[in-house]
């Protein structure tokens, strides 16, 4: 008898795993598994002038992980102004022996989860260990995310920073921080000047729509660790040249080095070559390649997503899920 498939709501997703649970988790299975993941570049299709619909298939050829996985996802960029999420999305997880539906859930927060953990992962091999001011950059739905994926794998930060363009946004970030609680001997605060804050981060992370530089190379500290979430398409920008040349920069995997826009125009502009890229998250994981190795040196993590990261995010989701019930 087919058994019906399950829907995984977010609030079920809160209960199934959490920042940490998925850090190690990506850690320990994307050594195992990304060589028997296939995932076609993601479709994106434009579905009015500002919006689009994006499709991301992958699946798994090992029978230790047989899973079928698609996230359909639609960007609404305008959203904002009516006070909803700019990005919607829905995973679909099948069974790759039957073919079966295993189960649907919210992958707008399967994506936010999937994403900050990505950038805390590359933090732990790129930021100092004794890092203590965080800022993030941006108030979107990831912002929280990336707060508390950063504190597990960096638990010396003492100070976090958000600012954002609406600084009301920024401060509304921070209150429902502090209302969830469980952030002892960290403090909070909001905005002040771009230019002045982004000098104090030992981990400055960007999540952001920006078309227009924000974070100025020339004003990174020596030893900070800059994480690029933002960007998806060649328009986008959240750094400027100048941090791209300062840094040894690291991707999620080499779709980054054909999708971010800070990545594509500085190679068009001959600011740096695709050889410079130093390596991906993967090869850090695996010791392959040296991640921070002075505590003067800045590095660059720059993500897109991967369809890969999806699948196993998913997997956890659902195998937890069966186990309680």
């Amino acid at each position: 008898m087919a058994t019906p498939p399950i829907f995984i709501s977010t609030a079920t997703l809160h209960t199934l795993f959490t920042h940490k649970s998925l850090v190690d988790h990506l850690q320990s299975s994307l050594p195992t598994f990304t060589s028997t993941i296939e995932s076609p570049l993601r479709h994106a299709h434009q579905t009015s002038p500002t919006t689009s619909l994006l499709l991301m298939p992958s699946w798994s050829c090992s029978s230790s992980l047989p899973y079928i996985g698609v996230k359909l996802v639609t960007y609404h960029p305008n959203n904002s102004t009516q006070n909803l999420p700019g990005v919607h999305a829905s995973y679909v997880l099948f069974n790759s022996i039957t073919g079966q539906t295993l189960s649907t859930m919210d992958a707008t927060e399967l994506t936010v989860y999937r994403t900050a953990c990505t950038s805390a992962l590359a933090s732990k091999f790129l930021s100092r260990q004794d890092s203590e001011t965080l800022l993030m950059i941006g108030a979107g739905t990831l912002a929280p995310h990336l707060i508390k994926a950063h504190l597990t794998v960096r638990p010396n930060l003492k100070k976090v920073i958000v600012w954002n363009r609406t600084a009301d946004k920024a401060k509304r970030v921070i209150e429902n921080l502090q209302s969830e609680g469980g952030f002892e001997g960290v403090s909070f605060e909001s905005n002040g000047s771009l230019e002045e804050v982004v000098g104090l981060g030992d981990i400055v992370s960007c999540a952001t729509n920006s078309e227009t530089p924000l974070v100025k190379g020339k004003k990174l500290k020596e030893g900070a660790h800059l994480d690029l979430v933002g960007s998806f398409k060649h328009s986008m920008r959240e750094c400027d040249d100048e941090a791209l040349k300062r840094g040894k920069v690291f991707v999620d995997n080499e779709a980054a080095l054909v999708e971010a826009g800070e990545l594509v125009g500085a190679f068009e502009r001959g600011v740096i070559t695709k050889d410079e890229i130093v390596g991906d998250l993967l090869e850090l994981i695996k010791g392959e390649k040296n991640g921070r190795t002075t505590a003067e040196e800045i590095t660059v993590f720059k993500s897109v997503g991967s369809a890969v990261v999806d699948l196993l995010t998913a997997q956890l989701a659902y195998e937890t899920y069966m186990k309680s019930h």
